[in-house]
């Protein structure tokens, strides 16, 4: 699996794709969404489909999918290979959620949460299934969120194709199993091969499970928080654990407001109409001020 553009760019995101069977593109297929690396406080989060046509429903059945958290490493990645080998029928496409690109969009002046990113992301990847030509029948699901709200909106947008969102879904479809073993394989590489662009003293690559209640990992985070400039780019800096690290072990930060000067709280009501009313900058609407937008005064 090549992520030589997550390499050049660890910042934002990047798409990986088999090539599209011709078989997909003639019949009715099916079609599972998993995700890979949600929880973790270290790395990215993927997210992948995989499909075939329900007419060879039986033989994807035969390669013995499973969850990805029930297989090991190497099972994982023997299952991998084989359906790259049986790319006749098979086909699948991953997105590369970076930890930058999570961390700045669940903090960002206008707010985007873990759950609408996850959405977006497995609503972008069925579209690019269609884009591509895939003859897409029925999509399979494991849930975020409520599956009944999620499988709602799913259906909204795709309503000429049947949409199943279940919770472990993973486990129940075996079409998902398969996405599931392709996020988990992309993930696992993804982490073990990061290009850290920081120039850090005495890297240890033993963070352990990545996940905010892990001992080691938290160790590493400690071990690795840079007091003026935070963490590297493999941190979700957004997560509650790194936050509770940069508050005791980084340096303060006093951020100055674009307006100066005394900020008054209003006064009496009677004072607008009294001869000597306080002349008081009228601020912009909420909107621009949360995007930091400010009027132009020359072109």
């Amino acid at each position: 699996m090549d992520l030589s553009e997550l390499d050049r760019d660890s910042t934002g995101r990047c798409r990986l794709k088999s090539p599209v069977p011709a078989v997909c593109r003639k019949e009715p297929c099916i079609l599972g969404v998993d995700e890979a690396g949600r929880g973790p406080v270290l790395g990215p989060m993927v997210y992948a489909i995989c499909y075939c046509p329900l007419s060879r429903l039986a033989d994807l059945e035969a390669l013995k999918v499973a969850d990805s958290k029930t297989l090991s490493e190497s099972e994982r990645d023997r299952l991998f290979v084989k359906m790259q080998e049986d790319g006749d029928f098979v086909g699948w496409a991953l997105d590369v959620l970076s930890p930058n690109l999570i961390s700045t969009s669940m903090l960002g002046r206008v707010k985007y949460n873990l759950n609408s990113l996850s959405h977006d992301t497995a609503t972008g990847l069925v579209q690019f299934a269609l884009d591509q030509g895939v003859k897409v029948a029925q999509v399979f699901v494991d849930t975020v969120g409520l599956p009944d709200t999620y499988q709602e909106r799913l259906q909204q947008r795709f309503p000429g194709i049947e949409v199943t969102v279940k919770a472990k879904a993973d486990a129940l479809y075996p079409v998902v199993s398969a996405a599931s073993i392709c996020a988990k394989v992309a993930r696992d590489q993804a982490v073990k091969n990061w290009h850290f662009v920081e120039k850090l003293q005495g890297l240890d690559a033993d963070y352990g499970s990545g996940y905010p209640n892990d001992p080691k990992t938290k160790a590493w985070l400690r071990k690795h928080v840079e007091p003026v400039f935070g963490f590297p780019q493999f941190v979700r800096f957004s997560w509650r654990t790194a936050q509770s690290i940069l508050e005791k072990e980084a340096e303060g930060v006093m951020w100055e407001d674009s307006l100066t000067g005394d900020q008054e709280g209003p006064g009496r009501i009677t004072s607008y109409f009294s001869e000597g009313a306080r002349v008081r900058p009228r601020l912009p609407h909420r909107y621009f001020q949360e995007r930091g937008l400010e009027s132009a005064t020359t072109l």
